[in-house]
């Protein structure tokens, strides 16, 4: 007596890996009996279809059935778990618990509030197979499903469950039918020779005991239990429009190797009963094209309760060169039918070809919608892929997917010729681009400000305040005045008890609140405008995301709704999607366009923030990150994006978005960059060849647009060097090695770098410089397993050394990292660093050349001496604020010290995004510096430009103060490049009370061009400079005030 259980597939697993997915696989136990699945790779509705038999021996012992993620270099993270005793499956009628949807629990019971997702299982017991069969399956282990299962998977999500044996039962049947064939020919010895299990692989003529099952004889099986079965056949059409009422997939991912692709101009539903209709003459055509005979073709049919459709095809194949004739099952089975769409899933299986019982082939006929035609007409698409599924290992798993890809894209040339003798093809170029089309299709939902001004009002708060506001003005007129009494007088009415105070705190509170509301409101229409419609500027790479709508928003405010917008960054820059007013699936259709870049972006920040008026801090809905890198652009034209965060992955919400990226120069853009990147390296950099730049996208999974600029032969610094080759491009930096047959690959964003280091040759660097690059906390997960130490806030680091010209290839990195990964401070303290590296090494120059003047050189050493920082004495420096202010020196300057003072006090007059760098000791004693960066908030400049900054930190002569010198540029304003902000803080203590200090602030412009706005400008800044001080020093006297005296408000 055995248990079979069959793992079918599971949905709702939860993220496990920091790519927002997971590596889910299934783990079964029975006493000592254990089986594993296959590992489903970044998916959290993963699909197994296997089955697994147990013996049974004692009906007290438990089915555990554990799902897992699989880490490849830690400890397997445990998803969840669901146990069933083996007596529960035995006591039933039909020893059966059927296919059912299980819900995972967690592995302890603190956790039971944890959603771990569900699982579709099917349990039975089964008498019907011999000592042999089970002892087969033992040595085997697990085994794939039969083609007819494999494609029951996708129709099985429904969210009743679904109670039905027959499936194990006539596969049951199907198995005992088979016939075994002493005889063996060249080819299953041939099998023997390559195979030391000679059971585990079927030949010609002799088939091992197996679940897997031909397809024609699992056929019989079924209409021998048709009862079982509760099959229905009936009217194509009728079949059809009954699959519409069922819970269709959203979306069906083609299969990896495309070999039809291909616009027809004919409506969907006409091309699906064109190539499927029983009625339809092309199947049979197709095979008298191909020399296909003895084709019979079976109807379709309702299974399962009426939740799949199917049909069975039969043929005998012609022969070619190198196989002979052979017999041919089809399993075709509809996956999606909505009317709109169609996927028919179709398994091959060639039981009497070489190592047949191996494997199938699998085929998915896709059919879409295509653009509308300039006729009016409809069109549509239609996609053919397939892939190789390998029931059993083999050696010659090569030598088949070669074969086998060669007679698909033979037979499918013949497919696509005749198809297009019957059907007329579409030339995409005719009707445009499919970008256009689908911008063009979409529209702004336009709404009108009464509408939503009832939407947003139509509330408790505001309908109760309304009539307690009346209840309130009828007693109004109805009361009689009262007469004055206790400290009141004319004009003057105060509560004469403590319920009349009461209420009236409750009336001032509820006003309070609907005045909130109507100000906020009233401010979101104000910003209701949003960056669609904005077009982009330049040639280059242009981004074009189109913002279809959103699902499950999670509800933040006490409605029980949200009030969601979408900001969108690349390349540094936002777009900012409309506000849409009490929504958890809102719908936008606005389109945003980013500005060409020279450079293909990497990646596109998308979050979603729920709008609390203009003051309050957004409260962050979600979280998603596309990754060009990983992603095919193609696949980003219509996809449905699963945000990431605590309320996002409560309520499972994602975004529709429709993501276009485009490059406008044309075929020169490689040699455009190549020829600016030779500038920042210094050596010419050689244009790779087509063949070259294929391999390297193919050797670490790039799209098409990726090209190599350079590759160095390196060591990686582990515990052990590694020998291998680093690979640069535009986008990422990536390593391969292959040493001794253990692979070692991985790439890192160049935007994820966070610092580039060069150490001094070393003996464990075998005497070379050794290149540290140090990335971001939390980045760069994916290729962990290359870092050499990770610190505490989450930092990999990566160490590169042994280049054979190591000068040309840090030159080469550091040139990339620069493009693409420095912010704009970054860049400025770095030409800071180099232009002062120069003027030392030139002052040096000058000193030796002039070493035998002595006059020269000491007025030399004395101007280098009494020179003040970045040559502040060359401008008129003027005081634009002076005041002495109630709190000590050493307090004051917890403003430039980099805490939590710094940062309250700059967010408070207006400075967003506010980032410092430590106060690092110059080359001159006692004198520090260090480097700011942050953006202006739109009530201090309308353009919001950013600023980066450095500031140098002396004392005073005398000791008792300090100095704070800083240079301001700013950008993304009008005219900012025509100047900068010199800055002198003077800061002094008061000697008579220690308490207090004296401020001096004065103000310079160094104009670097003429403008006859100069005046205009100064004037500008100012009068916000010294609005932005008064600030300041009036914010640090309340913070003093409070820590000297918390009760002190």
């Amino acid at each position: 007596m055995k248990l079979l259980v069959r793992v079918i597939e599971a949905r709702n697993i939860p993220a496990m890996d920091p790519n927002g997915f997971s590596d889910p696989y299934v783990k079964l136990s029975l006493g000592k009996q254990k089986f594993r699945s296959k590992v489903v790779k970044k998916c959290l509705n993963p699909s197994w279809c296997e089955e697994f038999a147990f013996k049974v021996d004692d009906l007290k012992e438990e089915l555990i059935i554990s799902v897992l993620d699989e880490d490849k270099y830690f400890n397997d993270d445990f998803v969840g778990q669901i146990k069933f005793p083996v007596s529960q499956v035995f006591e039933t009628n039909d020893k059966s618990l059927g296919t059912a949807w299980y819900t995972l629990h967690p592995k302890h019971k603190k956790g039971k509030t944890k959603d771990c997702g569900q699982i579709l299982l099917t349990i039975c017991f089964s008498q019907g197979n011999t000592l042999a069969d089970l002892q087969s399956l033992g040595d085997h282990g697990s085994k794939k499903l039969s083609s007819d299962v494999v494609t029951e998977s996708p129709l099985l999500s429904s969210n009743a469950p679904l109670r039905s044996s027959s499936p194990l039962r006539s596969e049951e049947a199907a198995s005992s039918k088979e016939e075994k064939h002493p005889a063996q020919t060249f080819a299953g010895r041939l099998a023997q020779i390559f195979n030391k299990n000679g059971d585990a692989v079927s030949t010609t003529n002799a088939k091992a005991p197996d679940l897997t099952v031909p397809t024609e004889t699992a056929s019989t099986a079924i209409s021998e239990n048709a009862q079982e079965e509760q099959s229905t056949s009936g009217n194509f059409q009728e079949l059809l429009k009954s699959m519409e009422a069922r819970e269709q997939p959203s979306e069906v991912s083609n299969l990896p190797g495309v070999v039809v692709d291909q616009l027809y101009a004919i409506a969907p539903h006409e091309l699906n009963s064109f190539l499927f209709s029983p009625d339809s003459t092309f199947f049979k055509s197709l095979a008298d094209a191909q020399g296909s005979t003895d084709v019979r073709v079976g109807p379709w049919k309702l299974e399962n309760g009426g939740e799949s459709l199917k049909r069975v095809v039969t043929f005998i194949k012609a022969a070619s060169r190198l196989v002979r004739a052979l017999k041919t099952t089809e399993d075709q089975t509809y996956i999606k039918a909505d009317g709109k769409s169609f996927a028919v899933l179709v398994i091959v299986s060639t039981p009497d070809a070489p190592y047949g019982s191996t494997f199938r082939t699998e085929l998915l006929y896709s059919i879409t919608p295509g653009p509308e035609l300039p006729s009016g007409e409809q069109s549509s698409r239609l996609v053919v892929s397939w892939r190789m599924n390998f029931l059993q290992s083999t050696m010659m798993k090569g030598m088949i997917e070669n074969g086998a890809r060669q007679g698909i894209k033979e037979s499918f040339d013949q497919y696509a010729n005749l198809l297009s003798q019957n059907i007329k093809p579409v030339d995409a170029k005719d009707i445009g681009s499919e970008k256009e089309q689908i911008l063009a299709s979409l529209e702004v939902e336009h709404q009108s400000d009464w509408k939503l001004a009832v939407q947003y009002f139509a509330n408790f708060t505001v309908v109760s305040t309304f009539f307690i506001g009346l209840y309130v003005f009828v007693h109004v007129l109805l009361a009689m005045p009262s007469t004055i009494q206790g400290l009141e007088f004319v004009g003057l009415d105060l509560p004469d008890s403590i319920g009349e105070v009461i209420v009236c705190g409750v009336l001032v509170l509820q006003g309070k609140r609907v005045l909130e509301l109507i100000s906020r409101f009233m401010r979101a229409r104000v910003q209701k405008g949003s960056d669609h419609g904005i077009k982009a500027q330049g040639n280059g790479w242009l981004l074009t995301v189109a913002l279809i709508e959103g699902n499950n928003l999670a509800a933040v405010d006490s409605s029980g709704y949200s009030d969601p917008y979408v900001v969108f960054t690349c390349n540094g820059k936002s777009r900012t999607s409309s506000i849409k007013f009490q929504k958890s699936n809102p719908k936008w259709n606005e389109i945003f366009e980013f500005d060409a870049v020279d450079d293909p972006p990497s990646v596109l920040d998308v979050e979603v923030f729920d709008f609390d008026g203009p003051f309050s801090e957004a409260t962050s809905l979600g979280h998603a990150e596309i990754n060009f890198i990983k992603s095919n652009i193609s696949d980003l034209s219509d996809v449905w994006i699963p945000l990431q965060g605590k309320l996002a992955q409560a309520c499972q919400s994602k975004l529709h978005l429709r993501v276009f990226l485009n490059n406008t120069k044309g075929k020169n853009v490689v040699k455009d960059y190549l020829s600016k990147m030779e500038k920042e390296v210094g050596k010419k950099i050689k244009l790779r060849s087509p063949q070259t730049n294929s391999a390297f996208q193919k050797l670490f999974g790039l799209p098409p647009e990726e090209f190599l600029i350079n590759d160095f032969a390196c060591h990686l610094k582990r515990k052990m060097p590694l020998q291998g080759r680093l690979f640069l491009s535009a986008r990422i930096i990536g390593f391969h090695s292959d040493l001794f047959g253990h692979k070692t690959k991985f790439f890192l964003l160049w935007e994820d770098i966070e610092d580039i280091q060069v150490e001094s040759p070393t003996l464990a660097s075998m005497g070379s410089p050794n290149i540290i690059m140090t990335l971001k906390p939390g980045r760069g997960f994916d290729a962990r397993h290359g870092a050499k130490t990770q610190d505490k806030e989450g930092r990999l680091k990566f160490h590169f050394h042994s280049f054979v010209s190591f000068n040309v290839a840090n030159r080469t990195i550091m040139a990339l990292w620069k493009a693409r990964a420095l912010s704009p401070e970054q860049k400025v303290r770095i030409v800071e660093e180099e232009s002062e590296a120069k003027n030392i090494q030139m002052a040096e120059e000058d000193s030796m050349a002039e070493a035998a003047d002595d006059d020269s050189e000491g007025k030399s050493l004395h101007s280098e001496e009494s020179g003040s920082f970045m040559g502040v004495d060359d401008i008129n420096m003027s005081i634009v604020y002076s005041s002495v202010l109630s709190v000590p020196t050493e307090f004051f300057m917890e403003v430039f010290g980099g805490g939590e003072l710094d940062r309250k006090v700059m967010e408070r007059v207006g400075c967003l995004n506010y980032s410092y760098s430590p106060w690092e000791e110059s080359e001159k004693p006692d004198v520090y510096q260090r480097q700011l960066y942050y953006k202006f908030d739109k009530c201090i400049s309308r353009y919001r430009g950013e600023v980066t900054s450095t500031q140098q930190r002396s004392r005073l002569s005398d000791k008792n103060g300090w100095l704070i010198e800083e240079v301001m540029t700013l950008h993304g304003i009008p005219l900012g490049d025509f100047f900068n902000l010199r800055l002198a803080y003077q800061v002094e203590g008061v000697p008579s009370k220690s308490t207090r200090c004296n401020v001096q602030v004065q103000l310079g412009i160094a104009w670097l061009k003429y403008s006859r706005h100069q005046k205009r400008i100064t004037k500008n800044i100012v009068s916000n400079l010294q609005e932005r001080l008064l600030v300041m020093c009036s914010g640090l006297e309340k913070e003093y005030l409070s820590k000297s005296d918390p009760l002190v408000i």
